[in-house]
């Protein structure tokens, strides 16, 4: 219990407000806290010049005698609520910090995933003929990458053996997710057509909401499922009007449809699957947090794992038989070194590929952060968001491409419900006020 003493002179009343003396925070605007004040130092009390009175539990004060002409306030403050009060404000405190860097991140992420589907355009480019290869060369490039720079980190460090001796079991989940979300993509890719994608695409953010809900406990604020549904709809407004993609859904039949929603399903659980493994890692690890590479490490080698069992399947997706499938992946490298005579129609090759490999996986590093320090649903949004910033990006005179495209004649309208959603989402109502009594004596 600390005591302080109030020193006024009779009759007088003052509401300046001075910071304390000894670690109490000044009071919220609008919320009177006990006390705020500096003062003398005489002996054990403090006598003090001013004081902001008000109530607050764990505050209390009590009258004491006179010194001189002055009369004597003795304030006693419990240890407990000035604990609780400094930790409130180192709360509201990390909680700005938070923020921040999720708008940080989350920018990023958007960034990142235009210059992801930018670049992949551009990198079949030269590899119009083998994009089976552009897709494997990717797959088994992050693992090798991945685990190099895991291997560097825990010799840093940065990774544990408690990170390294956690549960494998989610990363064969991740794996088996990824790869069948592969599978099922390119299946109904290889039938529907490139305008009708982006648009299914938005059933990502659907999945991701009811998956949360399910698996994670979440539940969703009005604003925030509005928000999210103007988001999608945004963005379909954006890809759908200069196309008819509505058309080429109803030619392609329901089976190929489906197949496509099925693949985001499988992304969405991804995603989700990721978040539950870093809140597990970090009740495993005592508030501890599992560092990134170590799930993208091990959910690549899984997928990789995964991708080889499927890659009978997978080639023959493609176009390429499976008996035919080494020397495809051959002249695939020829190409993508750029040598020999089959480099004919190759140019751009190996720097286009080679930008795409070294962005997508800043993109998925990114989006994996991004998971971790918010959610997986701001991580679909900041994805989606990508999108129709992807579509303007390809109205820009880009090299190897050609003429640019025209923008779709419902580009600003979607844009413009899109922003909408996503202030809608992100709009927090204000909370409950209380009206709290101050009480001044003299």
């Amino acid at each position: 219990m600390s005591t302080c003493v109030r020193r006024i002179p009779v009759g007088s009343t003052t509401n300046r407000v001075f910071p304390l003396s000894f670690p109490v925070p000044d009071p919220d605007p609008g919320r009177a806290v006990l006390p705020t004040c500096y003062g003398d130092k005489i002996g054990p009390k403090i006598v003090l010049r001013s004081v902001y009175w008000g109530r607050r539990e764990g505050f209390g004060w009590k009258e004491g005698g006179r010194l001189g002409n002055q009369r004597v306030v003795v304030l006693s403050i419990s240890g407990r609520a000035v604990e609780e009060r400094i930790g409130e404000e180192k709360e509201r405190e990390g909680s700005k910090r938070l923020k921040a860097e999720v708008i940080v991140a989350a920018s990023i992420t958007v960034l990142l995933g235009v210059g992801n589907r930018v670049l992949y355009k551009l990198a079949l480019i030269p590899l119009k003929q083998y994009p089976f290869f552009l897709a494997q060369l990717a797959t088994f490039g992050y693992v090798l990458v991945y685990f190099s720079i895991l291997y560097f980190r825990y010799h840093a460090g940065i990774v544990t053996d408690e990170m390294l001796s956690l549960p494998k079991t989610w990363y064969l989940a991740v794996g088996l997710l990824e790869a069948l979300a592969a599978a099922s993509g390119m299946a109904a890719g290889a039938i529907l057509s490139g305008a009708s994608i982006p648009i299914l695409s938005q059933t990502f953010l659907v999945w991701q909401l009811l998956l949360s809900f399910i698996f994670l406990g979440r539940r969703y604020r009005v604003n925030q499922v509005l928000g999210c549904s103007l988001v999608a709809i945004g963005v379909i407004i954006t890809v759908a009007s200069g196309s008819a993609g509505g058309l080429t859904l109803k030619d392609a039949g329901i089976f190929w449809t489906l197949l496509m929603v099925t693949s985001f399903l499988f992304q969405a659980a991804d995603t989700v699957l990721k978040e539950i493994i870093f809140l597990d890692a970090a009740r495993n690890l005592k508030g501890g947090s599992v560092d990134l590479f170590v799930v993208n490490s091990y959910g690549s080698a899984f997928q990789a794992l995964f991708i080889c069992l499927l890659l009978p399947f997978l080639s023959k997706l493609w176009g390429v038989p499976f008996n035919q499938l080494p020397a495809y992946l051959k002249d695939g490298a020829t190409c993508f070194l750029n040598l020999g005579s089959l480099s004919s129609g190759c140019d751009g090759a190996p720097l286009l590929p080679l930008l795409f490999v070294m962005v997508n996986m800043a993109f998925n590093i990114s989006l994996l952060h991004l998971i971790k320090i918010s959610s997986a649903l701001v991580s679909c949004l900041a994805s989606t968001f990508s999108v129709p910033l992807s579509v303007y990006a390809f109205t820009l005179p880009l090299p190897y491409i050609g003429a640019p495209s025209t923008l779709p004649a419902g580009f600003v309208s979607g844009i413009f419900v899109l922003v909408v959603g996503m202030l809608l989402y992100a709009w927090t109502p204000p909370p409950e006020t209380t009206t709290t009594t101050v009480d001044k004596r003299a």
